[in-house]
């Protein structure tokens, strides 16, 4: 199901609370609202569509992953960049790694660990900060 975009920096600044199987449904909702955005938006996180649960999905240019709990263990070449985000207006100035590695559950609840660089590393970095309430 297709959910409307959150604008409320209210909400948006919670801390999300970490995720459970029972929260398996916000990984095809966020899939449907990211392929519904496709051509404004890479990556989303379960608050932007009204669930403060710790879930992100992001586009790979072939398929939406999603990442429930996702925890940046390592992250390596700090930079600085613009973004912009589905949620507010205009771009924001701010910090980002060209290389990250992640810590997370998939849709099966199975534990995984991923590295990732260049434009994925930035686009997970950036829906992690929306589940630890930081507004980009």
């Amino acid at each position: 199901m297709i959910k409307n975009i959150v604008k409320d920096t209210l909400f948006l600044s919670q801390k999300a609370i970490p995720a459970t199987k029972e929260d398996k449904y916000i990984a095809q909702e966020l899939i449907d609202t990211l392929l519904a955005n496709q051509y404004g938006c890479v990556g989303m996180a379960a608050n932007m569509i009204g669930y403060n649960k710790s879930v992100i999905v992001f586009s790979t240019g072939f398929m939406p992953i999603i990442m429930f709990n996702p925890i940046i263990t390592k992250k390596n070449k700090k930079y600085n960049t613009k973004e912009s985000c589905l949620s507010l207006i205009g771009e924001r100035d701010c910090v980002r790694y060209e290389e990250i590695e992640v810590d997370y559950y998939d849709i099966n609840f199975e534990k995984k660990h991923g590295k990732y660089s260049g434009f994925i590393a930035e686009i997970i970095q950036h829906e992690i900060d929306h589940l630890n309430g930081i507004i980009i």
